[in-house]
């Protein structure tokens, strides 16, 4: 460990709207040493996901958010640097919470072991990790998809939705995307194997969805919200099934969207369409299912059956900007900053 300091981004004010710089702040500090059962760790790779717009915030949610001056909260992934515990050695390669930093220090409790020379560790924060997890259980759960049924998914080539897809077309499903631009429509249907994507830039958006599913929607895997669930609205089938996992479209809102109340509609709907529409925290309600979802994922991966895409990012003073595009929708696959060198 030749490094002496560790640079860190912590949240510097909670944003109006949409997160600007001024909301973070580069610090550097002397790299905690370990105490007694503990461990330091090094990040290599570090996670970014839309659920963090909502820690920024101090509205009540279903986590604690952010302290201002706190490291921003992150999964990552890491390599033990020097360990007072037992059950850790140096060099092993963990699954850890670090946050947006170099270094951190760890009690061992919350690590996940990686072994010692995993072929794709930031596959950890992706395909294997929450995301894939949120796919896995949020669709076969709650959306229960059967041969035959239609099954629409917004921000389908992000890492949940373009998990989403794939397993539907494991399960016989006719899939149905929706992605802002041609490249990303292309992309679901050409390589992830959607049967249609839709542009959701497109002034049709609404007319070429509904061509796109002639027999109506069965499941809908809500992770966007806004116009996209406009869309959707009127195309259920009864007995739809909505599992909603994020609402990406609202994270910077600072009023109600214009146009009239939709709630009588929408809640209509669910009646005459007897409809299951079902919100999810992935590990507060489905943690202990994490070995199920491993052991499908993995031989699914193997068989060629899961493609999965990745958004580099180098260096942690970039992942700022990166966060601002993930919420504008500029990324093209899962995002993950490469924050140190292995």
């Amino acid at each position: 460990m030749t490094a002496q300091i560790n640079r860190r981004i912590v949240l510097a004010s909670r944003p109006v709207g949409a997160p600007n710089n001024d909301n973070f702040r580069l610090e550097e500090q002397p790299i905690p040493q370990p105490g007694d059962n503990e461990v330091l760790l090094r990040t290599i790779y570090l996670s970014l996901d839309p659920y963090m717009r909502g820690r920024m915030s101090d509205a009540k949610s279903y986590a604690d958010p952010v302290a201002i001056g706190a490291v921003m909260t992150a999964g990552t992934v890491s390599r033990v640097v020097q360990s007072n515990n037992p059950n850790f050695k140096e060099g092993d390669w963990v699954l850890s919470m670090n946050g947006w930093q170099e270094y951190a220090i760890s009690d061992g409790s919350e690590l996940m072991p990686l072994g010692d020379n995993p072929p794709a560790p930031s596959y950890a924060l992706g395909i294997m990790g929450m995301p894939g997890f949120t796919a896995y259980m949020g669709l076969l759960d709650i959306g229960k998809p059967q041969p035959g049924e239609t099954l629409v998914v917004a921000s389908a080539t992000g890492p949940v939705g373009a998990t989403v897809g794939q397993i539907g077309k494991i399960k016989g499903c006719r899939v149905v995307g929706v992605a802002g631009g041609a490249e990303k429509c292309r992309y679901a249907v050409d390589t992830l194997g959607f049967d249609a994507c839709i542009d959701h830039h497109a002034d049709d958006f609404a007319k070429q969805l509904k061509q796109a599913c002639p027999d109506g929607i069965d499941i809908y895997f809500e992770n966007v919200g806004g116009k996209v669930f406009d869309g959707v609205l009127p195309l259920f089938n009864t007995g739809a099934r909505i599992p909603v996992c994020g609402l990406i479209a609202m994270y910077n809102a600072t009023s109600l969207p214009d146009g009239p109340d939709r709630m009588a509609l929408l809640m209509q709907t669910i009646l005459v369409k007897r409809m299951t529409m079902r919100g999810f925290i992935i590990f507060d309600d489905y943690g202990p299912r994490y070995p199920e979802f491993a052991k499908d994922m993995q031989q699914w991966l193997a068989e060629g059956k899961i493609q999965y895409k990745e958004h580099p990012v180098t260096g942690l003073e970039n992942a700022p900007q990166a966060f601002f595009d993930l919420l504008e929708g500029r990324n093209f696959g899962k995002v993950v900053v490469k924050v140190g060198e292995d």
